[in-house]
């Protein structure tokens, strides 16, 4: 049997009646006529004992008994489904000689009917045969009696008693009518409560789901209310509280935890940690921070998303912690090596340079040729010597800038002559395009480094050959330099990480190009030194434009020194 509801008189009605087995429905269906009976012998007991030695009175009530104990004893769960409306089409036959033997004495004996054309009509089988089927037996209940009476029959006998029929009639339309209509509700109860049902399943099963995958990841997840409540928390979150916690508090509040920030050292004010940040309607990304204390201590990397209703409002957050510990300290071990290998390198790049400058001030035994090639040597030397020192940079993120007018046209001159042999060895064509006179406040070593950075990339990166093209222009005030190659391009997920700390594309590491990643972070950090930016253009196979564009901050009115060491004049 189908549930329609939980509660109410449904549920009253499902419990007592619907879940009950046929014969008792059947039992329980037959007694109120049953009991109306039993009231009406009472009353006639008291008021008019003559009835109750009518035979005809008699036979009907033993005809209720019979029917009642049929009820009882039948079973008809055994039986056709339809056989248990036998039992009121027989109430029709002892209602009637109940009426017939009562008519002098008891009025109204007749409307026990009303029992028999409830029970046709609202069984809900062939609702259209019940209300004919009662209609036609109270008909006959009424009829019966005319016909065999003595004498002939007249049509005023045969009218005066169509009333009960035809209020029979009434009824039975009415009840069927309702009943339809309340079962088209049940129905369609049914059928929702159904749906919920399965949809309460599915939920649970997606929650059960869902615990299983946020307690399955190696992130800590904590969602929170806009009350700051916890709403979830998996177990790895759980594992960072309890690290975080003071040893003498087994159930600290959020601002009990041990939170300090990136240093280790500092620890949080309550109101800037994470989930109060988040709390208060910050969205932010890769916060670093440390739990706990000692060597138990943990890095970890926070971000946070707020969670808004239906209606827009802010209902909570959700913070994830990431466990970074073991990046961290990889990062701190690389800046060390760096740090520490740079400072080897720097002694034997100084006497290398020493001795060049001793060669270089003997003119006298030097060809101009070996002059010159002298000359390149010292000045790569002496970037080589700035690259260790930018590596040292790197690692203690400061870089020192010293700017003057510049002409950088002579700058990208230097930078292509460097670059003639490696692009020859690589088949690269090189073309300047950059303007003869383009003056611009800026540090000539450090610019200088720029250049040769993004000119030895385009080389590297075209294994192929190709034509790569320095390219200058002006536009509002600031100077733009761009380095034009057709080598091996990136994509977009490469480009997106171009200037991360010792990148590499995939290209560059399946083709065993040479680098350490440094090159375009170090580019970079000298541009926005200089108040600049870096942009990039690039498509696999076709290759990348990459330059920078930065403050001209002077007039061309002026005479300074060139990175070459020459004095060039302005013109005027």
């Amino acid at each position: 049997m189908k549930f329609v509801s939980r509660s109410g008189p449904n549920a009253l009605i499902n419990r007592y009646f619907y879940q009950q087995s046929l014969r008792v429905r059947v039992v329980l269906t037959q007694l109120p006529v049953t009991i109306t009976v039993a009231l009406i012998v009472g009353l006639a007991a008291v008021f008019h004992p003559d009835a109750l030695e009518n035979p005809l009175f008699q036979i009907g009530l033993w005809g209720q008994v019979v029917l009642l104990l049929a009820c009882a004893l039948i079973p008809w769960g055994r039986l056709p489904y339809p056989s248990f409306l036998v039992i009121p089409y027989l109430d029709f036959v002892a209602v009637g000689f109940c009426r017939e033997g009562s008519i002098n004495s008891l009025m109204g004996v007749g409307l026990l009917a009303l029992f028999p054309v409830f029970w046709l009509a609202a069984s809900g089988v062939a609702r259209r045969i019940a209300i004919i089927g009662g209609t036609l037996a109270t008909l006959l209940m009424v009829w019966i009696p005319v016909f065999l009476a003595p004498g002939p029959t007249t049509a005023e006998q045969l009218g005066r008693p169509l009333i009960l029929p035809m209020m029979m009639l009434a009824f039975a339309i009415t009840v069927a009518v309702m009943t339809a209509s309340m079962d088209a509700q049940r129905e369609q109860l049914e059928e929702k409560d159904s749906a919920l049902r399965e949809a309460l399943a599915a939920s649970h099963d997606r929650e059960r789901l869902l615990d299983a995958i946020v307690n399955t990841v190696s992130v800590g997840l904590v969602a929170v209310d806009a009350d700051g409540h916890d709403v979830l928390m998996n177990r790895k979150q759980r594992l960072f509280h309890q690290l975080a916690a003071p040893k003498d508090n087994a159930d600290p509040a959020e601002a009990d935890l041990l939170i300090f920030a990136a240093d280790r050292c500092t620890r949080l004010a309550p109101p800037e940690r994470p989930v109060a940040r988040a709390l208060q309607g910050e969205s932010f990304s890769q916060v670093l921070i440390w739990a706990g204390q000692g060597n138990e201590a943990r890095a970890l990397s926070v971000t946070a998303r707020p969670i808004h209703g239906s209606d827009g409002r802010a209902g909570g957050s959700v913070v994830a912690f990431y466990d970074v510990t073991e990046l961290v300290s990889a990062l701190t071990a690389k800046d060390d090596f760096v740090s520490n290998i740079s400072h080897e390198l720097r002694t034997p790049l100084t006497s290398i340079l020493g001795y060049l400058g001793l060669a270089l001030d003997d003119r006298t035994v030097l060809t101009e040729e070996v002059f010159q090639y002298l000359k390149v040597a010292e000045r790569n030397a002496d970037r080589l010597l700035t690259l260790v020192a930018d590596l040292l940079s790197t690692a203690s993120r400061t870089m020192a800038i010293k700017p003057r007018l510049t002409n950088l046209a002579e700058i990208i001159e230097d930078s292509l002559d460097s670059a003639g042999p490696p692009a020859a060895e690589n088949g690269v064509i090189l073309v300047n395009h950059g303007r003869e006179l383009l003056y611009a406040t800026l540090d000539v070593g450090r610019i200088g480094q720029v250049l040769d950075n993004l000119i030895s990339n385009a080389i590297k990166y075209s294994p192929d050959g190709g034509t790569v093209t320095v390219r200058t222009s002006t536009e509002n005030g600031s100077v733009v330099c761009e380095v034009q190659d057709q080598g091996i391009g990136m994509d977009a997920e490469e480009q997106s990480a171009a200037f991360d700390r010792f990148f590499r594309a995939g290209p560059a590491l399946s083709r065993a190009i040479p680098g350490v990643g440094l090159g375009l972070l170090i580019t970079k950090t000298i541009v926005e030194n200089h108040g600049g930016t870096m942009h990039l253009r690039s498509e696999p196979g076709v290759g990348t434009t990459i330059g920078f564009t930065i403050p001209l901050q002077a007039t061309a009115e002026q005479t300074t020194p060139t990175g070459s060491g020459r004095a060039v004049p302005v013109p005027r």
